[in-house]
C-alpha cells in the first residue's frame, strides 16, 4: 500500500475485472513489492492494443527506454520508495485514448532473476487524485520474468480493469514479440515460449491476443477458481463504484530513476517512427547496492526499517527538518557523497561532522539554522551554516542576510542555502543581499536537484568502495525521490509564462515587456536542470555553452534572452556533451509551438560526396524517419535538405551541384508542451523529452570520422631485414 491511500480498494482476484467510475477520466497505477527477501527491482510497462491484441506500432510499448507513447497518453513514472519495499508507476489518460486502443495492458519485469525471488508483487489502480480504487496480489510466483499483471478495457462506453496474471519466463524481451512488439535482435536472446504453467508459462502471440477476450460476467464476489488457461478468462458482474463522489483531479506525478528518462518525456501530437531494428529492451546495469542481510527475523511478517522513512512527514516545517537530517547524516557517513557536497562550497578535502539546529545568539534572541557542517584538515577547520527549504518553500533575504552576520561574528566561512530553486548560472544565487555582507563571509545555494545529481554520480559513476555506505547512500536517493520528500526538479516555468507565450505567439511581445525577464531566467534554469539531469545519465560534466561575456554577467545575459525572445519569439541554447560528436542546440519556438534539436557533424575530408553520405546514414540507421539532414558544401553558399526517410530511399537527393561535401546539420523537431507546469502538455517535460530523445536516438551513435594515418610511398618506405635486426641484437646481448 501506499502512504497516500486514504481508502480501501476493492481486492480482485485472477480472472476478476470491474468497471471503473463514469467519472474517472485519469488514472495512477502502482506496482508494489517488498524487497525483505531479494534486493529486486521491478520496471513497470504498458502495452496499447487494438481489437486484434496486438500493438499498432513498436512506440505503443512504454517502459524505461520508451517513457511515453506518442500522443502521450500513456507515461511510464518511474520508481519509487515505500516503507515496506518499492513501487514503479504509470499514468494513463482514458480521456485521450485513441479510438483504435482498445486496452492498456499493465506489465512487470526483472532486468535479471526471476518473481520467484521476490514477494508481495501487487497492481494497485488509483484514480488521478491517488484514490486506490483496485488491489490485486499476485501471491506466490515461480520462474517468470515479465508479467501481465492486468489490463484496463474498453467495454460500451465506459472502461473496465481486469486481473490477469499471466507470466513469461523470457522477460520484457518475450513478452512484447508476443503482443507484436518488434524486438532489437540485438537483444538479449529470450528463451522459448512455454505454455505450460497458467501463471509461470510464456504465452504464444495468439493467447497474449486472448488475455483480453470479454467472455460471459460472473459476480465480483465469486469465489477464486482454479485458473484456467488465457483463453478461458472470464468477466465479471459491473459492480457500483467503490467512491462514487470521490472528486477527480490531475494524475499524480512520480518521480523518475536515475537509469531512465524520466518522468520528463515529450508529448508528441504525431505518432513517432519506429527504430530500425526494433525496440531495446535492454536496461542498463546499475552498479549492485546490497543493503545488510536480516537473517533474524522471528517470522515472514516483520518489515525491515527503512533508513530514511516517509511516514509521518505533515506539515512543510517536518518535510524540512527531515530531508536536512538525512542529508547532513548521509553526507557524514558516506565520504565519497560528502566530499562531493563540499567540494562544491569551497570546503577543503577532510573529515565531515554535520549537526542539526545548532542556536546562535543574534541581538536579543536566538537563532537556529537549519544544520551547521564542519570539515576538518590538519589544522584547519571549515565551517558553513545551512539553511534548508523544501517543497514550494522560499528564501528570505532577511533570514539569508540574518544567517551571514551570525556566521561573521563566530567567524565561520561560509552560509549555504538549499531549495528547490535551480540558480541561473554557477556561482549565482536566487536572493539579492546586501553585498557588504559577504566581504567575509561566502555565500552558496544549492538546489536539491544538485544534491540528488552528486548522489547519482557517485553510486552510478564513482562508485562507493563500501557496501555499507552505497546502500546508505542508495536509501538516500529512494528518500529524495518520493513525493513527499519535498526535494524536487525544475518542473514550472512560473507565473509570467502564459502572458509571454501567448504574446509571443501573436506576435505582440516586446522586450520592454517586464514579464519577459522572469521566462527568460526560468528557461535559463531549465538548461541548467537539463544539464545536471544529462550529467547524472552519463556519467560526464554536461555543461551549457554561453559567450564569455554573458557567462560572467548575469545581466547581459537575461538582456541578450530577452531581445532574442522578442525578436525571433524563440528561447535558445547550447548543451556541450564532452565526448559527444558535437554540441546540441536546443531552440523552444513560442511562435510554432516546437522544440527543434540539432547538431553539427563534420564530414568525413576525403572520399565522394555519395561515400561521405553514406558514412553518416550508416550511423543513423536508428535514428527517427522525420530527422531533417542539411548538407554544407565546401566553398558555396548551397544546401540540400531532406528527411532521413527519404534519403534511407535516396541517398542522391542530398549530393546537390557537385560541390564537395563540408558538413552535416542534424535537426529533430517535436511538439512543444503549452502548460506552465506539470506532467502532461507542459512545456517543461516536452524540452527535455525531445532533448533527451534526440541525443538518445541520433547523437550518442555517432562517431567522428578519423582521417587514416599518412602513408609513405613504398618506394620511400625503409625496408628492414629481420634477420640483421635479431643479429644486433645478439650482438646487444653479448656486449
Amino acid at each position: 500500500m501506499t502512504e497516500n491511500e486514504t481508502a480501501s480498494p476493492v481486492v480482485l482476484s485472477r480472472g476478476q475485472n470491474v468497471p471503473l467510475p463514469s467519472e474517472v477520466t485519469g488514472l495512477r497505477v502502482a506496482i508494489t513489492w517488498d524487497q525483505q527477501d531479494a534486493d529486486v527491482e521491478v520496471d513497470a510497462s504498458a502495452l496499447l492494443l487494438g481489437t486484434d491484441g496486438r500493438v499498432r506500432s513498436d512506440d505503443d510499448l512504454v517502459f524505461y527506454n520508451q517513457p511515453a507513447s506518442p500522443d502521450g497518453t500513456v507515461q511510464y513514472l518511474g520508481q519509487s520508495a515505500t516503507d515496506t519495499g518499492a513501487q514503479a508507476g504509470l499514468a494513463i489518460d482514458l480521456e485521450g485514448m485513441a479510438d483504435d486502443v482498445d486496452r492498456v495492458a499493465v506489465t512487470a519485469s526483472l532486468s535479471s532473476g526471476t518473481f520467484g525471488a521476490s514477494s508481495g508483487l501487487r497492481l494497485q489502480v488509483l484514480d488521478g487524485a491517488g484514490v486506490p480504487l483496485f488491489l490485486y496480489d499476485l501471491g506466490e510466483l515461480g520462474g517468470e520474468a515479465a508479467v501481465v499483471l492486468g489490463e484496463v478495457y474498453r467495454r460500451d462506453a465506459g472502461w473496465k480493469v481486469r486481473a490477469v496474471g499471466r507470466g513469461w519466463e523470457s522477460g520484457l524481451a518475450g513478452l512484447a514479440e508476443s503482443f507484436g512488439v518488434t524486438v532489437d535482435s540485438e537483444d538479449d536472446a529470450h528463451d522459448e515460449q512455454t505454455a505450460d504453467d497458467p501463471v509461470g508459462g510464456d504465452a504464444s502471440a495468439e493467447e497474449a491476443a486472448d488475455v483480453g477476450q470479454v467472455a460471459e460476467d460472473v459476480p465480483v464476489d465469486a469465489p477464486a477458481v482454479e485458473e484456467p488457461g488465457a483463453e478461458d478468462l472470464v468477466d465479471v458482474q459491473e459492480i457500483e463504484s467503490p467512491v462514487p463522489d470521490q472528486p477527480l483531479a490531475v494524475v499524480i506525478e512520480m518521480p523518475t530513476p536515475r537509469s531512465t528518462p524520466v518522468a520528463s518525456a515529450p508529448t508528441p501530437a504525431t505518432p513517432r517512427p519506429a527504430p530500425a531494428r526494433g525496440v531495446r529492451t535492454r536496461k542498463r546495469a546499475a552498479p549492485a547496492v546490497t543493503r545488510p542481510a536480516l537473517k533474524l527475523a522471528g517470522d515472514e511478517s516483520w518489515q525491515p526499517a527503512r533508513l530514511f522513512s516517509i511516514s509521518g512527514v505533515g506539515n512543510a516545517e517536518e518535510q524540512e527538518k527531515r530531508a536536512t537530517s538525512a542529508l547532513l547524516s548521509t553526507m557524514m557517513g558516506v565520504r565519497a557523497f560528502g566530499r562531493g557536497i563540499t567540494a562544491r562550497l569551497g570546503a577543503p578535502a577532510g573529515t565531515v561532522e554535520t549537526y542539526l539546529e545548532v542556536g546562535f545568539p543574534r541581538g536579543e534572541t536566538t537563532v537556529f539554522p537549519d544544520g551547521l557542517l564542519r570539515v576538518a584538515r590538519g589544522n584547519r577547520v571549515w565551517t558553513c551554516l545551512l539553511e534548508t527549504k523544501t517543497g514550494s518553500g522560499q528564501l528570505r533575504r532577511d533570514q539569508v542576510e540574518n544567517y551571514l552576520d551570525v556566521a561573521r561574528q563566530q567567524g565561520f566561512d561560509a552560509v549555504v542555502t538549499l531549495s528547490n530553486e535551480i540558480s541561473p548560472g554557477v556561482g549565482e544565487h536566487p536572493v539579492v543581499v546586501d553585498r557588504r555582507k559577504l566581504a567575509k563571509v561566502a555565500l552558496f545555494h544549492l538546489s536539491w536537484a544538485e544534491v540528488l545529481h552528486e548522489a547519482h554520480m557517485v553510486l552510478g559513476h564513482r562508485g562507493v568502495d563500501d557496501p555499507l555506505q552505497a546502500w546508505v547512500l542508495a536509501e538516500f536517493v529512494r528518500y529524495l525521490e518520493h513525493p513527499r520528500s519535498g526535494a524536487a526538479g525544475f518542473d514550472d516555468m512560473g507565473a509570467a509564462w502564459v502572458p509571454v507565450r501567448d504574446a509571443a505567439a501573436a506576435g505582440t511581445l516586446r522586450a520592454s515587456d517586464r514579464k519577459v525577464p522572469g521566462v527568460v531566467d526560468s528557461w535559463t534554469r531549465l538548461i541548467r536542470h537539463l544539464g545536471l539531469r544529462l550529467s547524472a545519465e552519463l556519467g560526464v560534466a554536461v555543461t551549457h555553452v554561453l559567450p564569455r561575456k554573458l557567462a560572467t554577467d548575469p545581466a547581459a545575459r537575461t538582456r541578450a534572452g530577452v531581445e532574442a525572445l522578442a525578436e525571433t519569439g524563440c528561447l535558445s541554447a547550447t548543451l556541450k556533451v564532452p565526448g559527444a560528436v558535437g554540441p546540441l542546440t536546443v531552440v523552444a519556438d513560442l511562435r510554432t509551438t516546437q522544440v527543434r534539436v540539432s547538431t553539427r557533424v563534420a564530414a568525413p575530408q576525403e572520399g565522394s560526396s555519395s561515400r561521405r553520405i553514406a558514412w553518416l546514414l550508416r550511423q543513423l540507421k536508428d535514428a527517427p524517419d522525420d530527422l531533417l539532414i542539411e548538407v554544407a558544401f565546401a566553398g558555396s553558399r548551397e544546401t540540400t535538405c531532406e528527411q532521413l526517410r527519404d534519403v534511407r530511399e535516396k541517398a542522391a537527393a542530398l549530393v546537390g551541384s557537385g560541390s564537395e561535401v563540408a558538413a552535416f546539420m542534424l535537426t529533430w523537431t517535436q511538439p512543444m508542451g503549452a502548460k506552465r507546469s506539470g506532467l502532461r502538455g507542459a512545456f517543461v517535460p516536452s524540452v527535455t523529452g525531445s532533448v533527451e530523445g534526440f541525443y538518445g536516438r541520433v547523437v550518442q551513435p555517432l562517431r567522428p570520422w578519423v582521417a587514416p594515418a599518412p602513408q609513405l610511398p613504398d618506394d620511400v618506405a625503409p625496408r628492414v631485414d629481420v634477420d640483421d635486426v635479431a643479429g644486433e641484437e645478439r650482438a646487444d646481448e653479448v656486449g
